[in-house]
């Protein structure tokens, strides 16, 4: 299975990097129109695990809705939410072992409100993928001004009880920010 998308960002690195297998529960926070990690870590997780896309715009989970329903993927729940706003997601709290936001923290307003919405979803020791945009290509992506400053994401994502476990490249344009959620003593 490929998509355009590879050519930017590889999610198999991503899913090898985390371990991501059979069984495991994944959310794709602002899930996109074309639900790039979304379809690819269905495929990783199996039949017996879960892969939640969601996203504030109802047109575009439609959009994942009707490509899982017409390409057999019965594992994916599609879920209308604002990621702003700690609580709003109806997934039971640290239910997931992965959370990944693709290309959404250039776009929102109050990141630390998501971060912690993502926290509050994972287990102990989960993981959180934060894939941004690290520079221009063409017309694609933000202004510079737009871009998030990956440092600034790790302070926040600290107070959100998410440390920092590495730092890497995701392709030529994008960096990639690897979390785990720290246990609670």
């Amino acid at each position: 299975m490929t998509h355009s998308g590879l050519a930017l960002i590889d999610p198999n690195k991503i899913f090898a990097k985390i371990k991501l297998g059979p069984g495991m529960r994944a959310a794709d926070f602002g899930c996109g129109r074309t639900g790039h990690f979304v379809f690819m870590a269905s495929c990783e997780v199996g039949e017996r695990g879960v892969v939640y896309a969601l996203d504030i715009l109802q047109d575009v989970l439609e959009s994942i809705r009707g490509r899982a329903r017409t390409e057999g993927f019965e594992n994916i729940q599609s879920i209308w939410t604002d990621l702003e706003k700690v609580g709003a997601a109806p997934i039971p709290e640290k239910s997931l072992d992965v959370g990944f936001f693709v290309n959404v923290f250039f776009l929102l307003k109050k990141k630390g409100e998501a971060l912690r919405e993502a926290a509050r979803l994972l287990k102990d020791d989960g993981w959180l993928v934060v894939i941004d945009w690290a520079k221009k290509i063409g017309p694609l992506g933000p202004s510079p001004e737009l871009m998030v400053k990956p440092d600034e994401l790790v302070a926040s994502a600290a107070s959100a009880g998410l440390r920092l476990v590495e730092k890497m490249p995701a392709g030529d344009y994008h960096f990639c920010l690897l979390f785990k959620k720290e246990k609670k003593v």
